[in-house]
């Protein structure tokens, strides 16, 4: 029966308390309502806001449509003011979109599980080092000892610690050179 009812029947139907007559009506209009909150918004989020404050106020107000015009383009003129209202509003009060594709990352100056992922990394590659290289590295570029005091620890000459720490600082940027890339580092 609603379906062979005009929308100006539908909403004297609304206002005189039939519970779908306004239901109805929506589901007549609601593409073009959507369409055009949309053309008339900045944001998807905003459309969406505006739509539900336009048809809300519609709801309210079907009472005093005097039927100068159709009821479609009653309702249209809503939604184009509930769109500019939110355009108006949002000038004096900036907000923004929590949608996925707009937030940032949140920002963790100190990402704890990456700097063990990096340490186990390094560590790795260090243990990979023959046992007479990495000792010589360790003394040398993490413990800070200089060559002279290395050698005199290892009982070796100063020139062998320094060999062995170009060959092992050598062999470390082989097995880290994936680290250069971008990609894979912060």
């Amino acid at each position: 029966m609603p379906d062979e009812l005009s929308d100006i029947e539908l909403l004297r139907a609304h206002v005189g308390g039939q519970r779908h007559a306004f239901a109805e009506i929506l589901r007549r209009h609601n593409d073009h309502l959507w369409q055009t909150a949309l053309r008339t918004s900045y944001t998807r989020e905003d459309a969406a806001d505006s739509l539900q404050d336009a048809l809300l106020s519609a709801h309210r107000t079907a009472g005093s449509f005097r039927a100068e015009a159709e009821v479609r383009s009653w309702l249209h003129a809503i939604v184009v003011n509930a769109c500019l209202d939110r355009i108006r509003r949002n000038k004096t009060r900036r907000a923004i979109s929590l949608s996925p594709e707009t937030m940032p990352e949140p920002v963790d100056d100190r990402d704890e599980f990456a700097e063990l992922e990096m340490s186990l990394v390094v560590d790795r590659a260090l243990f990979s080092l023959p046992p007479d290289q990495r000792t010589a590295l360790v003394a040398i570029d993490l413990e800070g000892y200089s060559v002279a005091d290395a050698a005199a620890m290892l009982g070796v000459p100063e020139g062998t610690i320094k060999s062995r720490c170009a060959r092992a600082r050598q062999r470390l940027q082989e097995r880290l050179e994936f680290l250069r890339d971008p990609g894979n580092r912060k």
